[in-house]
């Protein structure tokens, strides 16, 4: 059977239909939207960091650019057994701010109103939460996916964040803003090339190139995790003796990054870089008990991975009430 690849054509097309990507109501186990408003930041702790988990919305995708390299009858039998829809995906966005020291950081900024209209809800859901951004001393982008930098300009394509310094890595800042890329690109990607360029030079942001271990604060470093992206870094919060790692799209499936994590995406530029480094972060994490934050996971997208004999399995944290 032919694999099918979403371009980037279809996901543009698709951003104006976001609407029309609600799931389906068909018999499997999935919860109905809610009749107002769910709460979008969730607050706890990692030793002496206090971490916030902020929204910017979802959005869904169809499954036919998941697991490219595997028999999409062997996807498709897979989502319907772990109650998912085979025909449309459902990604959540979830960002991290961290408060550390004097270091108050915040992880990607999410699609603002450029991308797709059921996403860009990161800087109202950050008000919410009392989290003013002008205090925000550091912005890391993990990689330049629209998702994830597409809202760093405020509607006079200035930095939303202006205050802040601003990381990204240096092998993510090279590959987007090489010479002539856009001509290079077909031409249903060319707007997403013009869109991390366009990001990346947005008035008012001062960039550090970070490379593998860098350190943005005192407990809080990025590491490089390859393959979705030539450049896309993760970034790890440590404090007390305990370790977060959050993955950006290193991983972006909660049930299909674990327990097959040879399958990569049509989305991921180079699949078998994507697998390796997913192993790597699988076998760190286990093997040392970090806690992992999926960007695309089930909201709050917060938990652990759990070795097994044939993959992984990713844990929802266990949370704990104030009071």
């Amino acid at each position: 059977m032919t694999l099918l690849r979403p371009g980037r054509r279809d996901i543009l097309k698709m951003a104006a239909m976001a609407p029309a990507f609600a799931l389906p109501a068909v018999a499997r186990a999935q919860l109905g939207a809610p009749a107002g408003k769910n709460p979008a930041h969730f607050r706890f702790t990692l030793g002496e960091a206090k971490l916030t988990i902020l929204s910017d919305g979802y959005f869904s995708l169809p499954t036919d650019g998941t697991g490219v390299n595997a028999d999409p009858e062997d996807v498709q039998a897979f989502l319907k057994r772990h109650f998912l829809s085979p025909e449309m995906g459902y990604s959540h966005t979830n960002h991290l701010f961290i408060e550390l020291g004097d270091a108050k950081v915040l992880v990607d900024v999410g699609s603002g109103n450029r991308f797709m209209n059921t996403t860009g809800r990161l800087m109202d859901n950050m008000a919410e939460a009392g989290i003013d951004p002008y205090e925000v001393t550091h912005v890391i982008i993990t990689h330049a996916h629209p998702d994830h930098i597409w809202g760093i300009r405020d509607g006079f394509d200035e930095a939303i964040i202006p205050d802040a310094q601003y990381v990204i890595g240096e092998a993510e800042h090279a590959y987007w803003t090489q010479d002539g890329l856009v001509d290079r690109v077909p031409a249903e990607d060319q707007q997403f090339v013009l869109g991390a360029v366009n990001s990346i030079n947005v008035e008012g942001a001062e960039w550090t190139l970070a490379s593998d271990g860098y350190e943005v604060a005192p407990g809080i470093r990025v590491i490089d995790t390859p393959g979705h992206t030539p450049g896309h870094m993760s970034v790890v919060v440590e404090s007390g003796g305990k370790q977060l790692m959050a993955l950006g799209d290193a991983m972006t499936h909660a049930q299909l990054s674990f327990a097959r994590p040879g399958w990569f995406n049509g989305f991921d530029s180079d699949g078998p870089q994507t697998v390796e480094t997913r192993m790597r972060l699988l076998d760190m994490a286990a093997a040392d008990r970090i806690s992992v934050l999926g960007y695309h996971f089930p909201f709050p997208g917060v938990g652990h991975v759990l070795r097994e004999a044939d993959g992984y399995r990713f844990l929802p944290a266990l949370w704990q009430f104030q009071g």
